[in-house]
């Protein structure tokens, strides 16, 4: 395997990065690991929060030069990519802002009321940190955010084609003040992965990506009795069941659908919509899409870059095919002109269809039709994924109803977009276990400690 950044929207190599010698690697596990046994456990949470506030700050000056290198890597729209810097660095911010709170004993309140009790929570040593290329400033500040307060340092293996990105990130902990050893950026191959996650001196692992990397991690993870945190694919449905105003659900879904160019793994995939709303629906959905044709990233006016590679481009170009071949009907779109894929709409999508199963990582768009709620939500439900969801209705006591059914870890009731610092994200099924951001993001690598004390 190879790092290297290749221009999607180009398909030209614009530059190659080594990968980790075996020795360096080995270097690196030690320098992790000897930076958690003294700094560490030599500072206080105060120090290590101004130091991750500080990382934040340095994300938001340098959000231009860290946007474009994204935008050379993964065809990511300019604006797109500045945004994500600037919630990369929120995410920082809030987690700076949060660590007293987070991590301040918690009292148990004892039965016999005879002595005392507190659970502390304390860091459990050198972290494993597998990224994917789809955001990559945001996915590795909620790991990594949250776990440098707590007083865990972090080896981090970002995907293959974010080398440069991964670099600078790893400059941005340095030059905040973090010690060599903090924060360690790897780029491992597959092999050299397993053995990291062997490697007595690694205490957890978290990754975002694919179902089949998610299972290998996992297996290994597993035979070595390490701690895995996993967010993995989606295929989240969007349910329409009433509206007062058509025209706004309609533009939510396309928003929904879009965002990073379809390559989200929360995006809006399915939409299932209510019988009486169906035709006006996909009507105004198909219209709505067909205005959005894929750009030159680099341009600020840009709403959909290409893919992030050529092979992903062509992996659902394959997919889409395969859903028609299985009697889908493709109602809009289906073109490709290299990494640039159209929008697409496809409809009639059966159960027995691999494409009601399947996630699709760009700008397709699946429509069914839906008799009533409990159809809705069978509908909904009947994929192996369970990441997020989405529910349009006016009516409240519907929406606590079906947001109670859904099979999924996120349930976002009219409104989309809505992802924050302060929220978990994480799924259920084949999505994976485990929660980032917000309170639970940082209660997943900790030891929770209990000190029962009594006196005499």
């Amino acid at each position: 395997m190879s790092y290297a950044v290749t221009n999607p929207a180009t398909g030209e190599t614009v530059k190659t990065f080594d990968t980790i010698s075996d020795a360096d690697l080995e270097a690196a596990i030690a320098a992790a690991d000897t930076t958690f046994r003294t700094w560490s456990r030599s500072t206080t949470v105060q120090e290590r929060a101004a130091l991750i506030r500080r990382v934040g700050e340095l994300h938001v000056e340098r959000r231009q030069q860290l946007a474009d290198i994204i935008v050379l890597e993964m065809g990511k729209p300019v604006e797109q990519a500045l945004g994500e810097v600037d919630f990369a660095g929120a995410i920082y911010e809030y987690y700076a802002d949060h660590a007293d709170e987070f991590l301040k004993d918690e009292p148990i309140q004892l039965l016999d009321g005879d002595g005392s009790a507190v659970v502390r929570r304390s860091p459990l040593g050198v972290l494993l940190g597998i990224m994917p290329w789809n955001f990559p400033y945001y996915q590795v500040a909620r790991f990594a955010g949250p776990n440098l307060v707590i007083g865990n340092t972090i080896l981090l293996k970002h995907a293959e084609q974010c080398p440069e990105s991964a670099a600078a990130i790893q400059q941005i902990f340095l030059d905040a003040g973090f010690p060599e050893g903090a924060y360690v950026n790897i780029y491992a191959s597959h092999a050299q992965i397993e053995t990291v996650i062997a490697d007595p001196r690694v205490q957890g692992v978290s990754l975002t990506g694919s179902e089949r990397a998610g299972a290998k991690v996992a297996e290994i993870a597993g035979r070595n009795l390490k701690k895995v945190v996993l967010e993995l694919g989606g295929s989240d449905p969007f349910i329409l069941l009433s509206t007062d105003d058509l025209d706004a659900a309609v533009q939510n879904a396309v928003d929904a659908r879009l965002d990073n160019s379809g390559q989200s793994c929360n995006a809006a995939k399915r939409f299932v919509v209510i019988d009486e709303l169906y035709e006006p629906f996909l009507e105004k959905f198909t219209a709505k899409l067909s205005e959005v044709e894929a750009s030159d990233p680099t341009s600020e006016d840009s709403a959909l870059g290409p893919l992030s590679s050529l092979k992903a481009a062509e992996n659902l170009d394959e997919q889409v095919k395969r859903a028609v071949d299985n009697g889908a009907k493709l109602v809009r779109g289906g073109g490709r002109n290299g990494a640039f894929f159209e929008t697409t709409v496809l409809t009639d999508v059966t159960p027995d269809n691999p494409a009601s199963k399947e996630e699709f990582f760009g700008p397709v768009a699946q429509v069914y039709r839906a008799k009533d709620e409990d159809d809705a939500v069978r509908i909904a439900n009947d994929t192996p994924f369970g990441l997020g969801s989405y529910l349009y209705t006016t009516d409240k006591e519907q929406a606590s109803r079906v947001a109670d059914r859904i099979e999924a870890g996120m349930v976002f009731v009219n409104v989309v977009l809505a992802d924050g610092a302060e929220l978990p994200f994480g799924g259920v099924k084949r999505s994976g276990s485990g929660r980032e951001l917000g309170r639970f993001g940082a209660d997943e690598f900790v030891n929770k400690k209990l000190i029962r004390a009594q006196w005499s």
